[in-house]
């Protein structure tokens, strides 16, 4: 942090959503709406998986990992989002803004290698049947899941840690609603190559390869699925899958846009998708995930019964 001290301020200036005071209660009304519903949904996914034992499995085990990944991506973001648009003081300081920073980095590079776990886990339920048990037994989802905990957590810290090292003589005021690493290059005065390269690595192992095992999953699945003769054993297999493949087109489909289109994560429509992976997919992947899960419904409807009973 050495660089950083030399810089005239050690705080950073983060720009809010709008400075029309209509448009701000609007905004953090939407956020705050959003920010709830993510908390509520997704620790009710939590509580549900716990307190059913029918639903101690390992799909519902990573389902429960992905939930936690998405109250924290959430908490992460939001909270700040609603701060900064409402205060005067917009301004952050280097531990919070790393941290943000760091916690960002972490939980989405771990829900990319949870989402790909959770590809191989339908992949092992509709082309293995036989062997499913054996090949996604608790111990193995346990290790997966503790590894793309542990991989990500050390990759971000890295990350965080040499991008601080950079001196920021240019300007302390970040093009971002919210720390992120790309806006933070361009406001230093050193050649950030090494840092560009590094990132493009970890994008290479972490999010590609997290991407690629999904997708071979899925190639394996689609053509076992259309080697089943009857329709209905189609549409039984393929709705096993359908709310996975849902979320992870939309976690797949923002990232690729942020990262893989030039400059766009600048722009105001890349700021505006950013948001929308940290804060609305969040929100969404819970009801995706409910809506048509039978097991989950059910248990729902359970305890609501039983609560109505006392």
């Amino acid at each position: 942090m050495e660089d950083l001290n030399q810089t005239s301020s050690n705080r950073f200036i983060l720009i809010g959503l709008t400075n029309i005071p209509y448009l701000q209660a609007i905004y953090v009304s939407l956020f705050f709406i959003i920010y709830i519903t993510t908390l509520a949904g997704n620790s009710l996914l939590i509580i549900v998986v716990r307190i059913n034992e029918q639903l101690q499995t390992p799909m519902y085990l990573l389902l429960s990992n992905l939930s936690i990944l998405d109250i924290c991506l959430s908490s992460n973001i939001a909270p700040r989002i609603m701060i900064n648009t409402l205060s005067q003081d917009r301004s952050i300081s280097l531990f919070d803004c790393a941290l943000q920073m760091f916690f960002h980095l972490a939980v989405g590079g771990t829900e990319c290698l949870i989402l790909a776990v959770m590809a191989y886990d339908r992949y092992a339920a509709i082309c293995q049947p036989l062997h499913y048990n054996t090949v996604m037994n608790k111990t193995f989802c346990i290790c997966m899941a503790a590894g793309s905990w542990i991989l990500s957590f050390i990759s971000a810290f890295l990350h965080v840690y040499f991008t601080f090292q950079l001196p920021y003589c240019r300007s302390h005021n970040v093009n971002h609603y919210f720390c992120e690493m790309p806006s933070f290059f361009r406001l230093s005065c050193r050649d950030t190559w090494p840092n560009d390269l590094a990132n493009f690595i970890t994008a290479g192992i972490i999010a590609m390869c997290s991407f690629l095992l999904t997708l071979i999953s899925y190639i394996h699945i689609i053509l076992t699925i259309l080697k089943i003769r009857s329709n209905e054993g189609r549409q039984k297999s393929f709705s096993t899958c359908t709310s996975h493949l849902t979320v992870v087109s939309l976690f797949y489909g923002t990232i690729l846009f942020i990262y893989m289109i030039p400059n766009s994560a600048n722009s105001s429509i890349g700021k505006t998708v950013s948001i929308i992976n940290s804060s609305v997919i969040t929100m969404l992947n819970p009801i995706i995930y409910s809506v048509r899960n039978k097991d989950v419904k059910g248990t729902i409807r359970k305890q609501m019964k039983k609560t109505e009973i006392f």
